[in-house]
C-alpha cells in the first residue's frame, strides 16, 4: 500500500535512506551521509513523500518537490522486488513531467530510470560531494 508520510514514520523513513545511500553510493564517504541524518529527516517532513508499506512495516519510499524527485529508496532486504517502480509510477499519475539526479557511478539506477522512460538530459557535478551526476527527465505522452 502506498501511503503519505507521517511524523512517526520519520525514523523508519531515515533508517532505510541512510542504509541505502551508504550500500549504493559506496563511492561516498559513509560520513557524508551520515553527518547530514538529522537535516535529512527536518527536509523529509517539508518534502511530499509517499511510502510503501506492506504488513505494517515501511518497505520504501519516493520523495518529490513539485516535478523533482528528491529520490527513491527502497529496504536492503526488499530491493529487486519491484517496489521502486511501483513508487514511481504511482508518482507517473500524479505528474506530467518528473526531473531528478543521479550520480553516473550508480549504473544501476541510470538503468533502472532509463528502462522507466527517463533520459539523459545533461552532466552536471554535484557540489556536495564533488561527484558527477546526471539530470534525468521523464515525460506523460
Amino acid at each position: 500500500m502506498i501511503r503519505e508520510l507521517r511524523k512517526v514514520d520519520i525514523n523508519k523513513v531515515a533508517e532505510i535512506w541512510l542504509d541505502t545511500n551508504i550500500k549504493t553510493h559506496y563511492f561516498i564517504s559513509a560520513q557524508y551521509w551520515k553527518s547530514n541524518f538529522e537535516l535529512v529527516k527536518e527536509l523529509l517532513l517539508q518534502a511530499t513523500v509517499y511510502v510503501y508499506e506492506d504488513k505494517q512495516e515501511i518497505q520504501g519510499f519516493i520523495g518529490l518537490s513539485n516535478e523533482y524527485i528528491e529520490g527513491i529508496f527502497v529496504s536492503a532486504k526488499m530491493q529487486s522486488q519491484g517496489i521502486g517502480k511501483i513508487l514511481l509510477n504511482y508518482v507517473k499519475g500524479k505528474r506530467n513531467k518528473l526531473i531528478l539526479n543521479v550520480y553516473q557511478k550508480n549504473t544501476r539506477a541510470i538503468s533502472f530510470y532509463q528502462r522507466e522512460g527517463f533520459e539523459i538530459q545533461y552532466s552536471g557535478l554535484d557540489e556536495a560531494t564533488g561527484e558527477k551526476d546526471y539530470v534525468m527527465a521523464w515525460q506523460q505522452k
